[in-house]
């Protein structure tokens, strides 16, 4: 079958799917899509990302419709990535798939529910979303006669695992994450270098979603009001002008247009900042980028601080709002009390599941235990705690 081609021309810099360092299993290429077209087609037709739809973001699920979840997250990430890579002439296709694939090692209830699992693993390797989400797309998606995991090219691997930067050399203490440092055996995903643009791109991408998305669902959620808005930067400023340009408008439509505004101007700022990077660097092809000394995508000095700024605004007046620390404190002992008893009497998991865990060491049982909790959305979660604790139930 003749070789299709690939989509427009992109810079010197980009990731090249005819250049790709291929597959853990061979197959044969396909006629129809490029390599990372395929990566993104895969992830998009993972269990783990249909399960995104019922994991929380910031508020537990059943709150209300309107709030995000991992997987309108996601999507607004994958849309934010694409955007930035068409118009830095990158691999559209590849800054997606890293994109849609950044989440899918999160457990229910979000950070609360990871940092519940990382303690209970405390002497089992720990528990890292990031780690997970390798570990879902090479083992535990089981959906392929040839292969386990999704069998993903090398650079959305790469990305995947190295969007936040480089891994490697390790700081005084610190660990790789398990399934990060076992897969080094298996496959070099160059843990020490930069990532490619791609990748830098999704990460940053990430961070311009989830920032500003995060404010509009707690204002949704009454949990800021817009004039604890006004004295910070980015928003504040937009806020004003939004005002100043449409007086009266409806607080809903007040608070959409400017966290629209707050987005257009982080992305406009990342494009002219890398824009410079990449002028100033002038990498001849994406092995330059990951050579670099620093990332190649990112935002400028005034706008890094900015982001700093709303980050600390937001933990503290969001994300430890008492509300949600309600939430979360319910969260963790669901997911504690799920822990311990699968330990200590895995003859109560699914069949699949305690057939693993039998089979297994002590640590690796603590690990099937941690795949089978992490694997589960909020109201599944929700919903096995019951069967399992509550004694006018039925199982």
């Amino acid at each position: 079958m003749a070789r299709l081609a690939f989509g427009p021309m992109t810079a010197a810099y980009a990731s090249r799917p005819d250049r790709s360092r291929g597959r853990l299993h061979p197959e044969p290429e396909s006629g129809m899509r490029s390599p990372f077209q395929r990566d993104r087609d895969r992830i998009v037709h993972s269990s783990a990302f249909r399960k995104l739809q019922y994991k929380t973001q910031v508020f537990i699920y059943h709150e209300g419709d309107y709030y995000r979840t991992r997987l309108t997250h996601t999507l607004e990430v994958a849309q934010i990535a694409r955007t930035i890579c068409r118009a830095l002439e990158l691999d559209e296709d590849l800054g997606e798939a890293v994109a849609l694939a950044h989440d899918l090692g999160h457990t229910p209830f979000g950070h609360a529910g990871e940092d519940a699992l990382h303690t209970a693993m405390a002497g089992h390797g720990g528990f890292y979303h990031n780690d997970q989400t390798l570990r879902i797309l090479t083992a535990l998606e089981q959906r392929y006669a040839d292969f386990d995991g999704l069998n993903l090219s090398w650079e959305a691997l790469e990305g995947v695992v190295k969007h936040n930067g480089p891994l490697l050399p390790l700081l005084p203490g610190a660990v790789l994450p398990t399934t990060i440092d076992g897969f080094r055996a298996v496959w070099d995903l160059d843990l020490g270098s930069q990532p490619g643009p791609e990748a830098q791109v999704a990460a940053l991408a990430d961070d311009i979603a989830y920032t500003n998305h995060d404010i509009d669902d707690a204002l949704r959620a009454g949990l800021l009001d817009l004039d604890a808005l006004r004295p910070l930067p980015l928003v504040g400023p937009v806020l004003a002008e939004v005002e100043g340009r449409h007086p009266g408008l409806p607080r809903r439509r007040l608070i959409h247009e400017t966290v629209r505004r707050v987005i257009d101007q982080m992305v406009t700022d990342l494009l002219a900042e890398s824009r410079r990077r990449l002028t100033a660097q002038g990498p001849a092809s994406v092995e330059a980028v990951r050579a670099a000394p620093e990332a190649v995508i990112a935002f400028s000095d005034a706008v890094a601080a900015d982001l700093q700024v709303l980050r600390g605004f937001m933990f503290r007046e969001v994300y430890r709002h008492y509300l949600v620390n309600r939430e979360t404190s319910k969260a963790r002992r669901v997911v504690r009390d799920l822990f311990a008893l699968f330990m200590a009497e895995p003859n109560t998991l699914p069949t699949d599941w305690r057939r693993q865990a039998e089979a297994a060491s002590a640590a690796g049982q603590a690990r099937v235990v941690a795949d089978y909790i992490a694997g589960m959305t909020d109201r599944f979660a929700l919903l096995e705690h019951q069967r399992l604790f509550a004694l006018d139930r039925p199982v």
